[in-house]
């Protein structure tokens, strides 16, 4: 370790980055500043209509975003102006693009799979080999043309391409074909931008190159019977591709279709938009799956016969649907009737349902709403009174691949609203009819006694109401001795106010926090009498305000500056406990110093993923940090700037985990990361190497840079250890030996440190 003291200097106004370079090297939390860019690059792949741009210049490359009118093209070089954004990676939000002319492009990378998803490559234009799975004509609504979209192998692992071009002619040479792909990577995300796979741009096919067409023409595989399929399953991601044929039940245009061939029946997933009817005969092409413990057939293509061969569903009850047929036989995905009562109807955002009783029984029939690629407004959802007899006709959709192990539920999902035919209408007396005619007596009958009520209920009032606030009021006080929810409490004490107010509307505002209770509209408080009740504290400002309205006609009265102070005290006990407590488990739970967790509750997270990893037969991975001379730290600068640089350590360890890894401060210089459900070391390995590079950058505290380490070592449960002890041991010894072959590695450098260190300070 390195010590050296600088003289600080003022922070100049912020200039443009004027090399790409400059903009691809920040972190998220510089770009977050949006600083100003302005650089050449030249563009490896553009989309005009929703303004993505991906640029390079050398071996840099980022990601613009920008409209313009200019047709880019890959080759264009360009002065990109614009700002920062932070995002995977950050980007630039152009503000003005300008074409300087053509240029030849950057020489591809050859980067492996591994390289690619760990994002080393974002943004790059590479050249990989790959095997076509699949190849669909996708349509976007941004463009009035389609886009070819490709699904790959890459070194066995999955991979997708978007291609700019809709020729319909050039797919079916793809299908299994070794090609070499030529465009700009990036990451496939989430809607947290949570890398979940690997994106290829190409701007067209002549960025797929095929090495070596598929040895045989899918199309020609000779036809599996659909309960064989499994036949080509393969584990490693080896499957062969298979053929079936069957009569289409089903067809939803991107998603799915189902084939039906007497009684066997397959669910098919495509991301194919081509015109299929039902009722035809047809072929389908894909891979072997089993999902949710059903066969299917995935990444499939699908060729129409035109050779109409209907399938005539047969009409079975809701207890065959869930058992099975008369000869134990699975009804799932194939074509069946059912009949049953309509019991409701929904609209949602995806599909139309009707919820049906079938001889006491629900389940649900569903029309799924076609892909709209324009905005157009769907047509009404046909409208059955309850009570109605209908009869549904469908896939039958099984939730448990398992019908003979007891009655699973199921849905009917309906090709369209023909599907479901109204048997009987209901009967005038129904159940809802019924419940008119009751709730009718029961108004007549209530109207009637309320008058004697209401006598009665004048005289007991008095006497109800005391005993009812003493209630509430040592209820109150327990909930503050056993620290529940402080809102819940606060609303209790206005409702106490408003019961001995004779049920005026009260709520209380809290300093600087809520507002709670009833508290009536602006337009209605204009015209009632507001009276407020400050809530004390025991040292320093008000904790907030009590308030009541009254109507503007009454005139103020000492009972009610009464109720008021009394729950003004209770309001200041609830809050200041509160405070008190929340401070107390915050202390407990963290270390003052870094607001990270402390030893304690990592060791009691960690016996509690022992446990759960003992249950679910997992892994998991303890990572132990040790800083490299930091005695030294508070000798040669004192302890303030020793906090300061525990502090600083903490935060950016902090900012290299993942959602759900935990970081902890053991003590003195010893922190830890529990890093949940891994599934190797390597991930593990990743994470702590991440750790270490944090340090690459130096710790600037006013004029001291202080150049820090540390060694990090790992423990793999249940690999290295089954329990805290022993887990919490061999992560230690893990990180002595890091620690000792690194002094071992460079005894001679940290020796001439330490006269540098001593030379500085004196300086």
């Amino acid at each position: 370790m390195a010590f050296a003291c600088v003289a600080a200097a003022g922070v100049a106004q912020a200039a443009p980055l004027t090399t790409l370079h400059a903009a691809a090297t920040l972190s998220n939390a510089e770009a977050s500043k949006h600083l100003p860019v302005s650089f050449e690059a030249t563009v490896t792949y553009s989309r005009e209509y929703n303004g993505d741009t991906f640029v390079q210049d050398g071996g840099d490359a980022i990601y613009v975003h920008a409209k313009t009118s200019l047709k880019l093209i890959p080759g264009d070089r360009i002065r990109v102006t614009g700002t920062m954004r932070d995002s995977f990676r950050p980007y630039v939000e152009g503000s003005d693009i300008v074409r300087l002319g053509q240029v030849a492009l950057p020489e591809p990378a050859h980067p492996s799979f591994a390289e690619m998803i760990r994002g080393d490559t974002d943004c790059q234009f590479v050249t990989v080999h790959a095997f076509v799975l699949s190849a669909d004509l996708i349509p976007d609504s941004r463009s009035p043309t389609s886009a070819t979209f490709l699904r790959l192998s890459v070194n066995g692992a999955p991979a997708d391409a978007n291609v700019d071009s809709d020729d319909q002619n050039a797919l079916k040479d793809l299908l299994d074909s070794e090609v070499q792909i030529t465009g700009t990577v990036s990451g496939e995300f989430d809607n947290k931008m949570q890398q979940t796979g690997i994106l290829f741009h190409i701007q067209s096919l002549d960025g797929v190159k095929i090495l070596k067409h598929a040895s045989s023409d899918p199309w020609s595989l000779p036809v599996t019977p659909m309960d064989r399929i499994i036949t080509g399953y393969q584990t490693a991601n080896n499957s062969e591709r298979l053929r079936v044929q069957g009569t289409i039940t089903y067809y939803e245009p991107g998603t799915a279709l189902v084939l039906q061939d007497g009684a066997k029946s397959l669910w098919i997933a495509t991301q194919s938009y081509s015109p299929l009817r039902i009722g035809d005969r047809a072929s389908a092409i894909g891979f072997p799956d089993v999902q949710n413990g059903f066969l299917t057939l995935t990444r499939s293509e699908v060729q129409d016969s035109s050779i109409q061969a209907p399938v005539v569903p047969s009409l079975f009850t809701w207890r065959e649907l869930a058992l099975g047929g008369n000869e134990g036989h699975s009804r799932a995905f194939d074509l069946v009737s059912v009949e049953g009562q309509v019991v409701t109807e929904v609209r949602q955002a995806t599909q139309d349902e009707y919820v049906l009783n079938s001889d006491g029984h629900l389940f649900s029939a569903i029309i799924r709403h076609p892909l709209r690629l324009q905005l157009a407004p769907l047509a009404p959802m046909p409208s059955i009174a309850p009570g109605a007899r209908v009869r549904v006709t469908g896939i039958c959709m099984l939730t448990d691949a398992n019908p003979f192990n007891g009655e699973v539920p199921f849905t009917i999902l309906m090709r369209g609203v023909d599907d479901i035919q109204i048997i009987a209408q209901p009967p005038w007396l129904d159940l809802h009819h019924l419940w008119l005619i009751v709730g009718l007596l029961l108004a007549i009958v209530l109207a009637l006694g309320t008058r004697g009520w209401l006598i009665g209920y004048k005289n007991r009032r008095n006497i109800v109401s005391l005993a009812y606030l003493e209630q509430r009021r040592a209820r109150i006080l327990e909930d503050i001795n056993q620290a529940r929810p402080l809102a819940g409490i606060l609303e209790r004490i206005t409702e106490l106010v408003s019961v001995r107010l004779n049920g005026a509307a009260c709520w209380c505002h809290v300093a600087e926090g809520a507002t709670l209770g009833n508290r009536p509209s602006r337009l209605t408080a204009a015209s009632l009498r507001i009276a407020e009740h400050p809530i004390p504290s025991r040292s320093g400002p008000p904790l907030g305000s009590l308030f009541a309205a009254f109507d503007s006609r009454t005139k103020p009265c000492a009972a009610e500056q009464e109720a008021l102070a009394l729950a003004a005290a209770l309001a200041t006990l609830a809050i200041e406990t509160s405070h008190i407590y929340t401070d107390l488990v915050y202390r407990s739970e963290f270390d003052l110093l870094t607001d990270v967790q402390n030893r304690f509750v990592m060791e009691k997270k960690l016996a509690a993923m022992i446990q759960a990893a003992r249950q679910s037969a997992s892994v998991f991975g303890l990572i132990y940090i040790d800083l490299n001379q930091f005695k030294r730290v508070n000798d040669v600068h004192g302890h303030l700037v020793g906090d300061f640089y525990l502090q600083e350590v903490a935060q950016r360890m902090k900012r290299q985990l993942r959602p759900g890894d935990t970081l902890a401060r053991l003590g003195g210089d010893e922190f830890s990361v529990l890093v949940p459900i891994v599934h190797s070391r390597d991930e593990v390995e990743e994470i702590a190497s991440r750790l270490e590079f944090c340090f690459r950058e130096p710790f600037v505290k006013d004029e001291c840079v202080i150049h820090g380490s540390a060694s990090v070592g790992i423990a793999l449960y249940p690999e290295d250890a089954e329990t805290v002890e022993t887990l919490l041991s061999a992560a230690d010894a893990s990180m002595y030996v890091a620690k000792y072959t690194r002094l071992g590695r460079n005894r001679e450098g940290e020796a001439l440190d330490q006269d540098d260190l001593v030379n500085k300070d004196r300086s």
